[in-house]
Order: structure tokens, then sequence, then C-alpha cells
């Protein structure tokens, strides 16, 4: 039998077992055809609020830990990438401690509809949730089928056109979202990050075993943790913009949230929440970084091509088939995550407040799934042509990150604040971001700053915008609402 034979063969059956694991931990829950209207949103949605904390620790990890992330920060070939990974740490405790407690004092499914209980006002919620809606189609959906299609590429070395295997993950992965709902995907998640993450630890030590644990070829500014001016994230971005990018990611991205606020009870969704902190700590730092720089001493600068190289390298035949396997759950994991997001906020954002309840959401949810994927695989091609996948990911959720979250700070910290100040200070955040960050922009050259510092500048704008309209245009004064039982700080 050839060796591609065998990595196939062990990459079906470590997939088919996968499956077949999800579905006998799965079967029998959730009974969709007899449920009410919110009991249907609550089961595809929330998993019937049923998740204990390791499928909500396993869900939010292989979420968050896809193809983007190991291709994308590998890609960079630097030590300074695991920042992100050690300030992930701050915003997993600020979604424990802040969020998760407001989240299930208001029974929210989403989380703008945390937003529509502060400002009493539908709108507010229609236009957040819209926004999370694109962000998922026009950026995570289609990166991460491109990255994990890129990894299979270069990994097994095919000799066919990057939108086959772009296809079979699209269509894979909303055949779980369809099918399975939240449920589903967060079980399958679980078993599949428990391989990926073995899988990933054993690559760091093999790979460091194939340079003899010598780093002294590798340049210094390859293993440095404190980056300059010039660097992806030079150190003074740690102190501005990059706590507020956790903080949103973690705390209100509805992508992330969703799997914490599908627990039973919020200590069990804040158990889950520690548990993917410790996984965080201990192990994903090293397995995001450790790979490129061994790639850059071996094959040198090759940008995202280098994890997918050194794995296809340095692993076994028959160890390369589970790895794929692994990697391609994570592909689908992280697809599937998003196009579940996508659809709750479609759906209980925008279609059931201005459109009614549909008769059958499952049916709703699947068109809405299937359009998404269309769209993501017609842009698979544009991100293709980026020169490096994570910072531009990075770069593109600023447009909507930054004014999101200070919206949700607004309506947190302060009452009396009209809806329509904060939509306005969202919208103006959005286009001053983009006309401050992208190249194009006229204004992009006077205002230079490192697009983490203009995520900063963009929180801060919108927060004075939204109290400054509130004030001149609808005669309201803000009030803070600082304590126990109003406002940010929440009793858990």
């Amino acid at each position: 039998m050839s060796d591609t034979m065998i990595q196939v063969s062990i990459f079906a059956f470590v997939t088919a077992l996968i499956g077949l694991l999800t579905y006998l931990q799965c079967r029998g829950k959730g009974r969709l055809q007899n449920a009410t209207e919110g009991q249907q949103n609550k089961e595809l949605f929330l998993a019937g609020g049923g998740l204990k904390w390791y499928f909500i620790a396993g869900s939010i990890t292989l979420t968050n830990l896809s193809t983007d992330q190991l291709v994308g920060t590998n890609g960079t070939q630097m030590a300074l990438l695991a920042w992100w990974e050690f300030a992930a740490l701050v915003g997993l405790f600020i979604l424990a401690k802040v969020f998760l407690p407001l989240y299930y004092r208001y029974q929210c499914t989403t989380t703008t509809e945390l937003l529509e209980k502060r400002y009493q006002n539908k709108n507010i919620r229609a236009v957040i949730g819209a926004l999370f809606f694109l962000s998922s189609a026009l950026i995570f959906c289609p990166a991460v089928i491109y990255s994990g299609s890129l990894f299979m590429k270069t990994m097994f070395g095919l000799d066919i056109p990057l939108m086959y295997i772009a296809f079979a993950f699209a269509t894979l992965g909303a055949m779980y979202a369809i099918f399975g709902g939240l449920r589903a995907v967060a079980v399958s998640d679980t078993y599949s990050g428990i391989l990926l993450l073995t899988m990933a630890i054993v690559i760091v030590f093999l790979a460091l075993n194939a340079i003899g644990y010598d780093f002294s070829e590798i340049p210094a500014d390859r293993l440095t943790l404190i980056g300059d001016n010039d660097s992806p994230i030079p150190w003074h971005t740690l102190l501005t913009g990059m706590i507020f990018i956790q903080m949103f990611y973690w705390g209100t991205n509805q992508v992330i949230t969703q799997r914490a606020m599908a627990a039973p009870s919020l200590k069990e969704a804040q158990k889950g929440v520690y548990a993917a902190v410790g996984i965080r700590l201990l192990i994903v730092p090293a397995i995001v970084v450790i790979p490129g720089i061994v790639s850059f001493q071996l094959y040198g600068d090759i940008g995202d091509a280098a994890y997918g190289k050194i794995v296809g390298d340095i692993l076994p035949t028959w160890l390369s088939g589970i790895f794929a396997a692994a990697m391609a759950a994570a592909v689908l994991s992280t697809f599937n995550s998003n196009l579940n997001s996508a659809t709750a906020l479609y759906v209980c954002d925008l279609h059931e407040p201005f459109i009614g309840h549909p008769k059958n959401v499952a049916k709703l949810s699947a068109w809405i799934t299937v359009s998404l994927t269309v769209i993501a695989l017609f842009l698979v091609p544009v991100y293709a042509k980026a020169d490096s996948i994570i910072n531009l990911l990075q770069q593109l959720w600023g447009l909507f990150s930054m004014p999101i979250l200070s919206i949700f700070i607004v309506g947190l910290v302060f009452r009396n604040v009209h809806a329509n100040a904060g939509i306005i200070a969202v919208i103006f955040g959005v286009f001053l971001y983009g006309s401050l960050s992208f190249e194009f922009s006229p204004w992009h050259a006077p205002f230079d700053l490192h697009y983490i510092h203009l995520m900063f500048v963009t929180l801060i704008s919108c927060v004075i915008m939204a109290l400054l309209i509130n004030k001149v245009f609808y005669k309201q004064s803000a009030e803070l609402a600082w304590g126990s039982n109003d406002g940010l700080i929440q009793e858990s």
C-alpha cells in the first residue's frame, strides 16, 4: 500500500470515528419536532442549555484554534505572535467574571440581546447583530476555509486546485451546522480538540528535534517577545488596543461566547472558561509559534506555507494521516461554529423582530447556512492573495470589533443613553477605523499608526461620540451605572 493510501485510510478512519462519537453523544438529545419557537432556538443555538464544562472548554478552544490560527501565526515565523495567546487569558477572565454573569442574568440567546435589554431598543441589537453576521460571512468563514485548504494542499503536496479542497470543507461544515446544531458542533469540537492538541504538541517536539533543540542559527528578531516599531506587534501596542481586542473577542463575540452561554448554570459555564484558560496558558502559545520558528531555520521565510511544510516533512506517514484528520476537524469546527453563530444572529436579531417568528427555525437556519457557505467559497480567492492571513484577519476585525465593543461598554457602564446615539457611534467608528487603517484611504498617511493603536483610538472615539450625541442631540445626560446590580461589574 502506498504512503498516500495509508494517509488517506487513516484520515478517513479517524474522521469517521469522531463523527460516530459525536452521534452517540448527541443521540436522543434535543427534540425539535415538538418544540415551541423559543425551545427550537435554545436547542439549535444553545444546545438546549445542556453543555457540560468540558464541552464548553473544548468548543471554545477548538473554535478559536483552527488553521487560520495555526497556519497564520506559525506563518509569521516569529515568537512575537505568542502575545495574542498570552493576552487572550485576560479576555477569558473578563468573559468569566464580567460578561457571563450578565448574559445569564438576562437569559440571552445572543450577545447582542444584552444590548437590547440594556438600551431597551431592538434596533441597536439588529445593527450589531448585522455587523457580527457580516464579519462571519465576509471575514471568518472564507478565511478558515482558505487556510485549511492551503494547509492540506501544502502538507500532502496535492496537485489539485485549492478550490476543490475548499468546496469539500465547506460542504461538510455546512452539513454539521444544518443537521447537528450547537450541541453536535460543541461535542465534535471537544473530541477533535483532544486529538488536535495532542498532535500539535507532538509536532512541537518533532520540530525541535529536527534542529537539535538549537536556536543559534535563528535571527534574534525571530525569537524576541519585545517587538520594535516595524514588527507585527510593537511592544507599546500591548498597552493600548491589545487588551480591548481580547475583551471584544472573548467577551462579546457571538462565535466564542455562544458556547459559554449554553451551560445549565453560570457556575458550569465559568468552569468551562477557566479550563479553556488552562489549556491556552499551558499548550497554545508553544504550538502556534515554535513550528514556524523552526521552519524558518529549515526553509527560510516561506510565510503561511510554513506549518504545512514542516508538518509534512517531520511526521511519519501514519501520524500524518491522524494529524490531517485533526486539522480537518479544526477547520470544520471553526467553520461550522461561525455558521451556527451567524445563523443564530440572523434568526434571533433580524428575522424574528422584523419579519416574524419562522414556522420552522431549522429550515430557515439551513437556508441561511447554505447562503453563507456559498459566499465563503466565492471569497476564498480573495484571501489567497493575502501576504499574511493572521495579520489581515486582525486588521479586518478592527472595522467591527472596537465600534461594537464601545457600544457594549457605553451600555453597561452608563444609564440613560439613547440607542440611536450608540448606533451612530458604531457607524462612525467603522468609517473612522477604515479611513485611518487601510492604505488606499487618503487619511492613512498622516495618521500612520499601527492598527492595534488605531483600534484603541477607535474605541475611545466611539465612546466619546456616543456620549456627545446623547447629550447634544437627544438632550439626555448619561449616568454611571457601576455596581453589583446595574452595570459592568456583576456578582458571579
